[in-house]
């Protein structure tokens, strides 16, 4: 029997759920174009960072402010800003050059917290030829005046906007620290968004004891980090009609499989891929395949979310009630006094 491992994500129809995360893998083309063979069904770029449009429109601001005020009329010879190209043409290239070399979907990314300039870059990712745009919010709230509601409508504002200026697909990528992740999900919906990818990993700041200096550094993804998607996915996926991606812990062949009985319609993969290379998306596939066929399923799309919150036999196991049965399963490997 042939297995179709095909599935739909942001209503592009893909050859199978595994969609590369952005990393540094996507940042080149010939290394796009090995993902493909090995079988990757769609790639996200590496983000445009919020900090680096802002870094490129100062020193571009210098250029522009340089000398012109003793000369006034030569203010007008300088090019608007926000039509002015600030240093983000490589990124726009590589668009371009992916889209000429390869034939699976390329989504642009833009990482940051604030509207800004956001719309008119995400206008240009889609005018180079991305088939969809992923918004990455990466906010963390320090201020204890600024309440939930707020932190949450700023969220909404910035989809919106970003939806408004384009007219490709647009995915969110969230972080899991909401109250009510559910809430936030149906706000996102209605703000514009197609998709939501679940979850964003925020990096943790580490403290270097001889320096005595905060040190960021990444750390990448371990195995059990999947399980929070897994819960939430599971809850919202009979909540909501946006396209569902998993993100964060997706390592091997189990991995993928347990998303997709949750309910996510692909899963981003970038840790495995960076420590196996392209060929493990081949290793992958076989084995999606081989589990498939040994539990009599057609298709992806006939087991997708098949273990959902709405389809699973005990819901309760995705709520509170799950932790009573994971402390009482837990055995120590000490002997007790």
């Amino acid at each position: 029997m042939s297995i179709d491992l095909s599935t739909k994500y942001l209503g592009l129809q893909l050859k199978n759920p595994l969609v590369v995360a952005a990393c540094p893998l996507c940042g080149e083309v010939d290394s796009l174009r090995r993902l493909e063979e090995a079988g990757a069904a769609a790639a996200v770029l590496p983000s445009l960072f919020e900090e680096q449009i802002e870094h490129e429109e100062q020193e571009v601001n210098k250029l522009y402010e340089f000398q012109t005020e003793s000369y006034a009329e030569s203010l007008t010879h300088f090019p608007e800003l926000n039509n002015y190209n600030t240093g983000t043409k490589e990124y726009l290239d590589l668009i371009e050059a992916a889209k000429k070399q390869v034939k699976m979907p390329i989504i642009g990314s833009l990482n940051g917290a604030s509207v800004g300039g956001w719309t008119g870059y995400a206008k240009s990712m889609q005018d180079a030829g991305v088939d969809a745009m992923e918004l990455n919010i990466y906010f963390i709230p320090t201020d204890p005046q600024q309440s939930s509601c707020k932190v949450e409508d700023q969220y909404v504002e910035l989809v919106a906007a970003v939806k408004e200026s384009i007219a490709v697909p647009l995915t969110v990528k969230l972080g899991p620290y909401f109250t009510s992740v559910p809430d936030v999900v149906r706000r996102v919906a209605e703000a514009g968004a197609d998709g939501l990818v679940l979850f964003n990993r925020f990096l943790e700041p580490d403290i270097d004891l001889e320096a005595l200096q905060v040190a960021p550094n990444l750390v990448l993804s371990s195995r059990h980090e999947l399980r929070l998607a897994l819960r939430w996915i599971a809850i919202v996926r009979d909540q909501t009609k946006l396209s569902l991606a998993a993100a964060g812990g997706v390592h091997f062949a189990d991995d993928v499989i347990k998303a997709l009985l949750a309910g996510a319609d692909v899963v981003q993969m970038a840790t495995a891929l960076l420590r196996y290379g392209p060929p493990h998306l081949s290793k992958l596939l076989e084995e999606i395949e081989r589990w498939l066929t040994e539990h009599e399923y057609a298709s992806v799309s006939q087991m997708k979310g098949s273990l959902s919150r709405g389809n699973s036999p005990d819901p309760s196991a995705f709520e509170r009630a799950n932790y009573m049965k994971a402390l009482t399963s837990f055995t120590s490997e000490f002997p007790s006094a």
